[in-house]
């Protein structure tokens, strides 16, 4: 069986002349190669890793997106189930108790008994969904450190903090106001 460059010249494709400057070239190469000592760079085999390396970093980033949409997705279950868990009931009552959400203020009625609770801090409004439930204070602290979004008013009664600009700090506030 004949070479392809054999093959190459019986079909007229090469003459003899540029098969042998071919081969004088490939020898002059594995000559330097063996004297130099040193490896012939393969641009496939380089270009082959490069891809493997972007392939690797490529699958990393995915890897991590899907393990923060997951971690994601396992806070809001968390933050659900302590919600619906030490949700308090909100007595049925007919006093309406105004509060912030973002920027809108809501209402939600409560009795007298729930309404003491959430003015001294001891009851918290947090977000469910679309409505509002009411969690004691140490619940609403781990709900705060998963996601503060849902808490809606952690105690007002212990945030209050005047400011030294203040006119009106030497007023004392009422304690039976209702706004």
């Amino acid at each position: 069986m004949s070479s392809l460059q054999d093959q190459l010249m019986k079909a007229g494709l090469v003459d003899a002349k540029k098969a042998k400057q071919t081969q004088k070239d490939k020898r002059k190469a594995t000559k330097i190669q063996h004297k130099s000592r040193t490896a012939a760079v393969d641009e496939t085999k380089l270009q082959a890793q490069k891809a493997k390396e972007e392939k690797v970093a490529r699958d990393r980033e995915l890897n991590a997106q899907r393990k923060a949409e997951a971690d994601r997705k396992a806070i809001v279950a968390q933050i659900k189930q302590l919600i619906t868990l030490n949700a308090q009931s909100k007595g049925g009552g007919d006093i309406a108790y105004n509060f912030t959400d973002g920027k809108q203020i809501k209402k939600i009625y409560v009795s007298e008994s729930v309404q003491n609770l959430l003015i001294r801090g001891r009851l918290i409004i947090v977000k469910l969904g679309e409505g509002y439930e009411l969690v004691p204070f140490p619940v609403a602290e781990k709900i705060a450190e998963r996601d503060e979004s849902v808490v809606i008013a952690l105690s007002t009664a212990q945030e209050a903090q005047t400011e030294e600009d203040d006119p009106y700090a030497d007023y004392q506030i009422p304690d039976d106001l209702m706004w």
